[in-house]
């Protein structure tokens, strides 16, 4: 059995734990190791039952060690990342027993999937993709490192691109096209494209260059 450790301590990092252990309760699938984390005190007050046990940017993976991305902020998520695969890390899907995946939905490296999450049919996620809590429609494409906060609804066809941040309960209307590096502020109500590194906020959603 692998020993998993998480990469971020944060509220996410502590969300990400209780999954694991989801999972371990219906197939023993990781040894958890605790948590890895520049900011060697982030747990000091927080109840929790595993220790930071080192920095992620000092670790050197050992054989038998995997590892699960708990950073949202797209464009650090991509820097820990690519620190730790240069060490040969690997990143195995975290997808909570509820989660819906279809034998037609696909996925690349270090998915992350929250409890009643849904990839729908003939939609594809690249690699170090967080979806919490929300539907994500069929036939919809969402690239690397892009974040899916909680509560969200993206609908048929849409096309997400990297280092997407999506915020809380965002609506994102069928045949979308979002590109690269845009912020979906909370609440958005996304009913044309969003042009790279776009803000949006509002119902109907409003731009403005971050």
């Amino acid at each position: 059995m692998d020993k998993i450790y998480i990469v971020g301590a944060g509220g996410l990092g502590r969300e990400l734990l209780q999954w694991i252990k989801d999972i371990n309760e219906v197939k023993p699938t990781w040894e958890i190791g605790g948590f890895l984390d520049n900011k060697l005190d982030a747990l000091e007050g927080v109840e929790c039952d595993y220790e930071i046990v080192g920095k992620n940017s000092e670790w050197i993976p050992k054989e038998g060690e995997v590892f699960a991305m708990a950073i949202a902020t797209p464009k650090d998520k991509e820097i820990r990342v690519n620190e730790l695969k240069s060490k040969g890390a690997y990143f195995p899907p975290i997808i909570h027993p509820t989660a819906t995946v279809t034998p037609f939905s696909h996925y690349g490296e270090g998915l992350i999937m929250f409890p009643h999450s849904k990839l729908s049919v003939n939609s594809r996620v690249g690699d170090f993709v967080t979806i919490c809590s929300s539907g994500v429609g069929h036939d919809v494409f969402i690239d690397d490192y892009t974040t899916i906060s909680g509560m969200c609804s993206i609908l048929r066809n849409v096309s997400i691109g990297k280092r997407v941040f999506v915020g809380a309960n965002v609506a994102i209307a069928q045949d979308v096209k979002v590109c690269d590096d845009a912020y979906l502020g909370i609440g958005s109500v996304v009913l044309k494209d969003v042009p790279k590194e776009t803000k949006t906020f509002g119902n109907p959603a409003r731009f403005m260059p971050i």
